[in-house]
């Protein structure tokens, strides 16, 4: 993290950028088998100024086809981001053995610039709410490498899709207390458990992954620098951003500890590009001014990608829940398109 008098200062300057910066600046704003399909030889992923957009539309079949029509929404082509999850209740799960990733693979292969976006649970049991006591030995577990293998196993099975270059959302949320892949319970092995993640999908021949590092905006649980795992094995700086706590304005949202200036501050000090995985409305409504402060914020900082969580409460396209919201998404993001 910068010091607080960098951050202070840079909040400042950006009180003044924000009320004063341009909507067209060019950002964002997701019988005998069949052999499979051919691997792609993906090209090293390589920087673009241009933000890829999209929305986290669901991940079964019925998502991939919704990512077109979130395009159709905006009147637009369909997104460059498609954003899935596996799930998280056993280790086959996170293997990827189901045929949606098949089918979201399938989206990925269809379009060069495409970027899929795939949150990977780190232990099984994901959200079966595991007591501290439970998830201290599971890392403990998988900093030993017993774990290993499911992992390479989801690197091979990408790599067979031809989606050998999936972002691989690793562990979101960690600083936070839904999952049971949360950080807080054993810090020094939640790293070590991570490292062992990473270099295992990263032994696979033809992978070209890239792997985010996503807490939630805030200090939640424990503060999120705590729980990185070193530069060697984290690509990008990412942030789940929602429109929370009640009565939490945008600015402080931005200036808060280990808010939004500070992932900024500490991708820079990391040299790491950042993403939004998952931003959206929550306890403060329809609240219009939260999607411009977040979609004026991406255009200024060019984050690699970002994608909406596009369901109520949070969402602009399929909640009628928030109308001046949607307005306020579909007028910033035709300007910034």
């Amino acid at each position: 993290m910068a010091p607080h008098g960098t951050r202070r200062s840079l909040s400042a300057l950006f009180t003044v950028v924000l009320t004063f910066v341009l909507l067209a600046v060019p950002a964002c704003v997701p019988g005998v088998e069949a052999p499979p399909p051919p691997v792609r030889t993906a090209p090293a992923h390589q920087s673009d100024p241009r933000t890829a957009y999209g929305a986290y539309v669901g991940y079964g079949a019925d998502a991939v086809r919704r990512v077109a029509g979130f395009g159709a929404w905006l009147g637009r082509p369909e997104p460059r981001v498609g954003h899935a999850y596996l799930p998280g209740d056993t280790w086959g799960d996170i293997e990827g053995v189901s045929s949606d990733l098949d089918q979201w693979a399938e989206w990925r292969r269809a379009e060069q610039d495409r970027l899929l976006v795939l949150n990977v649970p780190m232990l099984d049991r994901n959200e079966a709410h595991l007591p501290d006591d439970v998830v201290r030995a599971e890392l403990g577990d998988g900093a030993d490498g017993r774990y290993d293998d499911h992992f390479r196993a989801l690197a091979e099975r990408l790599v067979q899709l031809g989606a050998p270059d999936t972002e691989i959302v690793l562990g979101w949320e960690m600083n936070g207390i839904t999952y049971s892949h949360r950080c807080a319970p054993a810090p020094d092995a939640w790293k070590q458990y991570w490292t062992r993640i990473v270099t295992a999908m990263r032994s696979v021949p033809g992978q070209h992954f890239r792997f985010d590092f996503t807490p939630n905006r805030g200090l939640d649980a424990i503060p999120w620098t705590d729980c990185y795992p070193g530069d060697r094995w984290v690509d990008v700086i990412g942030m789940d951003a929602y429109d929370a706590p009640r009565g939490l304005p945008f600015t402080d949202q931005l200036t808060e500890p280990y808010g939004l200036l500070a992932q900024a501050d500490f991708a820079r000090a990391h040299h790491k590009l950042i993403a939004y995985p998952e931003w959206g409305l929550f306890d403060n409504g329809d609240n219009p001014t939260y999607v411009r402060g977040m979609l004026t914020w991406m255009a200024g900082r060019h984050p690699l990608y970002q994608t909406i969580s596009d369901y109520c409460p949070h969402g602009v396209w399929r909640c009628r829940d928030n109308p001046r919201s949607s307005a306020v998404y579909r007028e910033l993001t035709d300007h910034q398109q």
